[in-house]
Formats: C-alpha cells, sequence, structure tokens
C-alpha cells in the first residue's frame, strides 16, 4: 500500500535512473496523453510530495514541464534494463514508458496522470500539507493544520493530506496505538498533537530506505506491525485482541485496552483528503 515513504522510494529509484538524460522514448497510454511525445526532453529530477510523484523534465526548447502522477492504492512505477521483460503486471494495466539508454521506466495503473509546466505544479500538490519526509516539513505548521477542526476524529484528521502529507492507513493505526490514542477521539482531546506528529516523521524516516515497512523494528513477515492487519491476534502488549471497524472510507485497527475511548468524547463524523 503507497504511503509516504513507499512513493519516496518510487521517486527515488526513478531519479537515479532517469535524470541528467535524455527521453530516447516516451509513450502515453492515456486518452488525453496518447500524442504526447517528450522523447530529447531531459529528466531534470524525480520527488516526491506527499503521496504524489513530480517528474520534472526540460523540453528542447528550454521550457520546463512536470510530469505528475499519483500512486493511489494500486499503482506504481518498475524500472527495467533496456530489452528486459516487463514482469511487473499485464500491459493493459501500463499507462507510462520513459527510456533513456540505460533504462526504461513504467509506471502501472497510475492515477492523475498530467503534463503541465512546472510553473502550475501548485494545481496538482499546492493543496498539501507539510510533507513528513520533503524539505518543506515543519511539524508546527502539521499540528497547527490538525488543530483547526478540533471536533474531527484524530484518524481522520491524521490521513487527511491537507494536514500533513504522507501518511496513510498502516501509519494512521500504527501511531495512535503506539501514542495509546483512541482512533475515534475529537483532535481536540487529543493530549499532545504534537508527539503524535513526531512520532509519525520518525517512523516514516526509519522506513525511508527499505521496503520492508515495519514499525515494530523487525522485518519478519507477519511481525511488521502493532495493529495494522492483525484482526483478531492479540495485541504484541498486553495480549487483547486487536479490533477492527470501519472509519469513513477507511478500517481501522486498534487495541480495546491500549486506546481506550476518552471519558467523554463527542465525535464527529468528518470527511476529508487522503490525496
Amino acid at each position: 500500500m503507497p504511503e509516504g515513504d513507499t512513493v519516496w522510494r518510487h521517486a527515488r529509484r526513478l531519479h537515479e535512473a532517469l535524470a541528467g538524460t535524455p527521453v530516447l522514448r516516451s509513450e502515453f497510454r492515456l486518452p488525453r496523453l496518447a500524442t504526447t511525445d517528450v522523447s530529447g526532453w531531459v529528466v531534470d529530477e524525480v520527488v516526491s510530495r506527499g503521496k504524489h510523484i513530480l517528474l520534472r523534465l526540460t523540453a528542447p526548447s528550454g521550457a520546463a514541464y512536470t510530469l505528475h502522477s499519483h500512486l493511489r492504492m494500486e499503482g506504481f512505477w518498475k524500472v527495467y534494463a533496456p530489452g528486459e521483460p516487463w514482469r511487473g503486471r499485464p500491459a493493459h494495466q501500463v499507462r507510462v514508458v520513459l527510456e533513456n539508454s540505460s533504462a526504461v521506466a513504467v509506471g502501472y495503473h497510475l492515477h492523475e496522470v498530467a503534463l503541465l509546466r512546472r510553473e502550475h505544479e501548485v494545481r496538482v500538490v499546492g493543496h498539501l500539507g507539510p510533507d513528513l519526509l520533503g524539505p518543506d516539513w515543519d511539524a508546527a505548521e502539521a499540528v497547527r493544520r490538525l488543530a483547526r477542526d478540533p471536533d474531527r476524529q484524530i484518524a481522520d484528521a491524521l490521513i487527511d493530506q491537507r494536514n500533513l502529507a504522507g501518511i496513510g492507513n498502516i501509519y494512521k493505526a500504527e501511531i495512535l496505538f503506539l501514542r495509546g490514542v483512541w482512533p475515534w477521539t475529537p483532535v481536540r482531546a487529543v493530549p499532545d498533537l504534537m508527539s503524535l506528529v513526531l512520532l509519525a516523521r520518525r517512523l516514516l524516516t526509519a522506513n525511508q530506505g527499505r521496503w520492508t515497512r515495519s514499525t515494530t523494528g523487525s522485518l519478519r513477515r507477519g511481525d511488521t506491525t502493532y495493529v495494522y492487519g492483525r484482526d483478531r491476534a492479540p495485541c504484541r502488549r498486553c495480549g487483547t485482541r486487536v479490533a477492527k471497524r470501519g472509519q469513513g472510507e477507511r478500517v481501522t485497527y486498534w487495541c480495546p485496552r491500549c486506546q481506550p475511548p476518552p471519558r467523554q468524547t463527542r465525535t464527529h463524523r468528518g470527511r476529508g483528503s487522503d490525496r
């Protein structure tokens, strides 16, 4: 499941394969970009912004552009050697192909793919809050944004990318477990928002350089999370069975004993953006 750390690694892999070299062949398997050809354009850099990937290119005319894509739940990029078979997924899921002299980057099941002038990047990522893995990271600003809607459920607020960019459903569940916060707690009733934000930063940074995500410290299969994906399994801390329940459009995992509800709560069902 692509969250901020996964998207960062995809962008890093693309940057290492494509940056500084001209595109020799391009292919866009999307109706609105079907006739687009960026052959001869030079890839300047590839960066992530929350769950978005920004592939920045310069055209022969000198004009600066950005190829924007969003992975959502199913998307990913694979890098192959020229001539190497593409083994990622079925060919009908390929959306973008960029090839240079040493690598072929193939984007599968990408969403919101757009080619725009670089000065217009704000149109696709300007709504995002501070990026947990980005140069714009600002913990105080993230806390300020979370606190803007005090009656909102904290789990919902954490995955709203307008508050802070990079947290998905896995990190949401794990962060709240580690801080002992009931997922339906209103933001106003969370004792220390800053501790949640700083923990989120530490967890994503710890997983930045590896594909196996772990919040427990273990990389063994089945041992990488405390509560996420462990419905009815014993809590690693107290032995109580982990619970699962729908929350908005997502599923939330938590330990009923380690994360009890506050004595007085008035939950408000918020609607947000996880993009």
